[in-house]
């Protein structure tokens, strides 16, 4: 094992990680109480603070055992979610929609600032490794928790979404049956490969792209 080449990955990472998470999840919080539900804020989870959001074995234990035990190939993590009471948005079924979208939009957009600051960094000449790679990691890190968390399935962000644009009814009723195992469901579709293949492979050069072209602008303004 490449001891110093693991410690300088993990620094590498660890600044685009910790804003990813807290973010997505302060957006969680935030996009709730605009729409009417305090509870994240009444347990003070709609904070930058990532201390308050993250899982000691979803974002610490679980994503180092992986990179060891499969060296580094597959990566997964979670951060400890925020609370929403959905009963108490103004709109539920619509409301919930929207909170749910917070989370991988606010990603989406940190994906185009790490973006911004490559093409920055280009532009004033820096071209320190460790800053350079810091900032390309900051553009797949979001991008990945943008389309993994929009997959459609509960209890994943995309899950949600789905089930309020579905009408009442049966396919919610079944969406409700599956969601107490839809964290091994889906963890089976990533391990068969399924997911990334047919979703986030798609879902993040989209991504790439539309960074891509909205930054080509700015790439021939600083150039």
């Amino acid at each position: 094992m490449d001891i110093p080449n693991l410690i300088q990955t993990v620094l590498i990472y660890a600044l685009p990680v910790l804003f990813a998470i807290t973010v997505h999840e302060a957006a969680h919080g935030y996009a709730a109480r605009h729409f009417g539900d305090n509870t994240a804020w009444a347990m003070g989870r709609i904070t930058l603070n990532p201390l308050k959001h993250i899982d000691p074995i979803g974002t610490i234990l679980m994503p180092l055992m992986l990179y060891f035990a499969t060296s580094g190939t597959f990566l997964f993590g979670y951060a400890k979610p925020v609370p929403v009471n959905f009963g108490a948005l103004r709109h539920p079924k619509r409301d919930m929609v929207w909170v749910a979208l917070a989370g991988p939009a606010s990603n989406f957009v940190q994906a185009l600032l790490w973006g911004i600051l490559l093409v920055g960094l280009a532009a004033s000449g820096v071209q320190e490794e460790f800053f350079v790679r810091m900032a390309q990691a900051g553009i797949l890190v979001n991008l990945v928790m943008w389309a993994f968390n929009l997959f459609p399935l509960p209890p994943l962000d995309g899950g949600r979404v789905l089930a309020g644009l579905l009408p009442r009814g049966g396919a919610q009723q079944l969406l409700a049956r599956i969601e107490p195992f839809g964290f091994f469901i889906v963890m089976g579709l990533v391990l068969a490969g399924i997911v990334s293949k047919y979703w986030l492979s798609p879902l993040i050069d989209v991504g790439y792209s539309f960074i891509r072209t909205v930054l080509s602008p700015l790439v021939s303004l600083l150039s």
